[in-house]
């Protein structure tokens, strides 16, 4: 019995689209595309829901005439190759002909598209991968995609769609590489009838200026290398804008956007020894190459890239990056201080003799000494004397508490022995190691507490507290502090206003994605509000982004507050090196096993770890 059998169209066409479409990002990664590749001057995009709802895209590129928009909806309908030896001389965004046919298999698409010669264009309507209905409209030259209810004929596709703060992210995220590399279209983006952003055609640099902040555009030096090879032209930031995460990095090859970790440790290899390993610069390269010597063609989303001469690439990277730092003087160089240096440095001459001498005679009072008083007074000893000591000498065996008063341990370490975890009243010694660890004597051995990871742990539990209760106390800023934030986090602020306000922050929006600083929660005396509240705008949004397995019927806020609690107590928590009072480590030691988790702060980092009093005796065998 024959039991291989041919899926239906409307099978295969959700299959595919499966791996060309995955979020409403991929919609709109499709869409701007196409109306780059008709060459549009102006992109219109509008969002309801982060896509959910309804995503459009208007351009005026070249439009399509009544033929072409039936038959840009079937598989494999292309314009941009002919033949499969063009895959490797391409110069378009799109070629496979798959995006819009997957965009109509799990969505309800409207299009109305004109020619600038017609006078008439088109409207065609198709839910599910069929056409409803085709007819005559009265549009503006160019297309107009309306794409609604993604997902809507596959359930458990749009089931495990992240949160629209999340979703929103994602497209964002693709706007701005689209954007990016074409500052000579004029671009905006609505969502919810909210304008997020408006891009006028302007210069690259200024382009970047637009998207991610003046700030960042102040920070960067101009790469510029041509090469019979390839040519690079672009930006990267100076060696003070590296941060540990988040740094903005884009790589371009012939307009397409592209990730390559080759590529990149060239990046990371130009800054060897001007920043820490574990640093990020920003950059924003753009690659020129043959197309012959590129394919694109080796993933869905065409952002993996194989180039046939990437050593050599890897070397003019690396080259045009220490050239641009050594071009700016963004490499620190010696500079000796010439003021007030002496005229002339005598030189040694072995035939001239120097002038003799006199040795200095010191005098010596051979008569002094430092315990007997000039005049000969004494102070009087009582006779009685051994009545101020009624209680003898002091036992060399007592102990004397650093701390001052005893403490209570309520067990070492989770999995210790019973002896152990019974509570003991006792004197505890505490010693400070190297301005970095708590050392404390307990029945097993010595125990180490990083100092640093147990105030994470302890202020991570009192703003998770804050958060699920009343709003905490702000303390206002003398002078208030603006802070820019690029439009993708912008969104995000607005999202978190409400959250922000409970841990005591007091913000306003000035527009344009700038916001006035008023006022922070009490006990960040010292802490620089901007870098604080765009290190939990960036935590959160790096974790959106990164959240991939959980459905979107889950509660943001647990995870909100979990992620502004651990970047607010990292933030406040005391600095490795910070010398403690013995009455500051006591207290941090009683609030650190008060706690529910005392062993490991909310990221899984070890708190205390226990030194074995067996061991120590065996290093002296």
């Amino acid at each position: 019995m024959d039991i291989i059998h041919l899926l239906p169209d409307s099978v295969a066409n959700q299959i595919a689209a499966g791996e060309v479409i995955q979020r409403p990002s991929s919609v709109i990664k499709e869409l701007l595309e196409n109306a780059v590749d008709a060459a549009a001057r102006r992109i219109e995009v509008v969002v309801v829901d982060a896509g959910r709802t309804s995503i459009q895209v208007i351009d005026d590129g070249r439009g399509m005439s009544e033929t072409d928009a039936r038959l840009a909806f079937e598989r494999h309908a292309t314009s941009k190759i002919t033949e499969a030896a063009d895959l490797f001389s391409l110069t378009t965004m799109g070629f496979r002909g798959e995006a819009l046919p997957s965009i109509a298999a799990v969505s309800q698409v409207t299009l109305r598209t004109r020619t600038p010669q017609s006078e008439l264009g088109t409207c065609l309507t198709i839910e599910g991968g069929r056409v409803v209905a085709q007819e005559l409209d009265n549009c503006p030259a160019g297309a107009n995609f309306m794409v609604q209810n993604l997902f809507f004929n596959v359930p458990a596709r749009r089931k495990f769609l992240k949160s629209n703060q999340t979703e929103l992210s994602n497209i964002i995220q693709e706007f701005e590489r689209v954007a990016l590399v074409n500052p000579d279209i004029y671009f905006t983006l609505t969502h919810n009838a909210h304008v997020l952003t408006t891009l006028m055609p302007e210069s690259q640099k200024q382009r970047i200026a637009s998207l991610f902040g003046k700030r960042v555009g102040e920070q960067l030096l101009s790469v510029d290398v041509d090469t019979t090879l390839c040519s690079l032209h672009g930006f990267v930031g100076r060696p003070d804008s590296a941060r540990r995460k988040g740094a903005r990095q884009f790589f371009y090859v012939n307009g397409r956007y592209m990730r390559h970790p080759y590529f990149h440790k060239a990046v990371q290899e130009a800054f060897e020894e001007l920043i820490p390993a574990t640093d990020q610069v920003p950059y924003f390269l753009f690659l020129q190459v043959d197309p012959t010597t590129i394919d694109v063609n080796i993933h869905p989303t065409k952002t993996e890239i194989k180039f046939e001469n990437e050593t050599a690439i890897w070397q003019i990277i690396l080259a045009g990056i220490r050239e641009s730092l050594g071009r700016f003087n963004a490499i620190p160089s010696i500079d000796f201080d010439t003021e007030g240096r002496p005229g002339d440095i005598p030189v040694y001459n072995p035939v001239s003799k120097p002038a003799a001498t006199p040795m200095p005679c010191p005098t010596l009072d051979t008569g002094y000494n430092p315990f007997r008083s000039p005049s000969g007074y004494r102070p009087p000893v009582p006779a009685d004397w051994q009545q101020l000591y009624p209680s003898g000498p002091l036992d060399s065996t007592s102990q004397t508490s650093i701390s001052g008063k005893s403490i209570s341990l309520m067990g070492e370490l989770e999995g210790a022995s019973n002896e152990e975890s019974e509570a003991t009243e006792r004197s505890i010694h505490h010693y400070q190691y190297r301005g970095q660890y708590i050392v404390t004597e307990v029945r097993s051995g010595l125990m180490f507490i990083d100092q640093h990871r147990a105030h994470i742990r302890i202020l991570y539990n009192r703003y998770r507290e804050q958060l699920s209760g009343q709003p905490s106390a702000s303390q206002g800023l003398l002078f208030p502090e603006v802070v820019q934030f690029p439009m993708s986090e912008a969104a995000l602020v607005e999202e978190i206003q409400d959250e922000l306000h409970t841990l005591g922050f007091d913000i306003s929006s000035l527009g344009g994605g700038s916001y006035s600083i008023q006022g922070l929660p009490v006990g960040f005396d010292g802490v620089n509000p901007q870098h604080l509240l765009s290190d939990i705008v960036e935590n959160l949004k790096l974790h959106g982004r990164a959240e991939d397995e959980t459905p979107s019927s889950v509660s943001l806020g647990e995870e909100l507050h979990h992620r502004m609690a651990l970047t607010m107590a990292r933030n406040a928590a005391i600095p490795i090196g910070g010398v403690l009072s013995p009455q500051e480590m006591e207290t941090m030691v009683d609030e650190l096993f008060q706690q529910s988790e005392p062993n490991y702060t909310p990221d899984g980092r070890t708190i205390v770890a226990i030194f074995p009093h067996e061991n120590l005796v065996k290093l002296f065998k």
